[in-house]
């Protein structure tokens, strides 16, 4: 698991392993603050004294407190990914060419295994990731803000991860089908999560469904 974001989303990329602990610390505490005070009353203040760093350590790497946030969704992205790829590692699908087990082979897991991943690795960070519920992947901020871009960061993420899995080019129809996904995914996750806090276990049902009867049309 990645501690650190890309180095393009930081002022100053750290070098040495003390300063990549030190960014750790920041933005784990970012995280926390955030679930704690929300993203209004954030401060770069609070979370030097949060993470027991100076507040000039939190202005080597941030500006300002939406790169920090910016910073946190890039990390999540990166567990997220990690998450998946660990999931589908240890879901015993691969198996002998031709032989159920494969993916994309009929009487496998295929694309079913790895898109029930993908959700269930989403509403899982939903739930306990700190900080998650308003920053996921970068479009959360300003809360209840829907941008496009960070959908189709993952839906991008998402082809390069998969396409190996399920034996497919990453193409621009693969692409485009996982960015529908994507998309519909996140309307209604969110819509399940309005509805209970812990999110609507009947609608992530229908989210489930929903998601199956678009991607067979391509994927089977």
């Amino acid at each position: 698991m990645k501690p650190v974001p890309n180095a393009t989303s930081l002022r100053r990329a750290p070098v040495q392993r003390r300063s990549a602990e030190r960014l750790t610390r920041i933005l784990d505490a970012c995280a926390d603050l955030l679930d704690e005070v929300g993203y209004d009353a954030l401060s770069t203040r609070a979370v030097a004294q949060r993470a027991g760093v100076p507040i000039g350590s939190v202005y080597r790497f941030f500006g300002n407190k939406r790169q920090m946030a910016d910073a946190l969704a890039q990390r999540n992205l990166e567990r997220f990914t990690e998450r998946v790829t660990e999931r589908l590692r240890g879901s015993g699908d691969a198996g002998e060419p031709g032989e159920p087990g494969e993916p994309g082979v009929p009487g496998g897991g295929g694309w079913r295994t790895a898109m029930d991943a993908v959700l269930d690795e989403y509403l899982a960070m939903k739930r306990t990731a700190p900080g998650f519920s308003l920053v996921d992947f970068g479009n959360q901020i300003p809360v209840g803000a829907r941008q496009s871009e960070p959908n189709h960061r993952v839906a991008d993420r998402l082809t390069d991860l998969l396409s190996g899995y399920l034996a497919r080019e990453p193409d621009e129809d693969l692409r485009r089908a996982f960015l529908v996904a994507v998309e519909t995914a996140d309307t209604l996750v969110q819509l399940a999560f309005r509805v209970d806090p812990e999110g609507d276990e009947k609608i992530i049902k229908e989210a489930r469904r929903l998601l199956r009867a678009y991607l067979a049309g391509l994927l089977d």
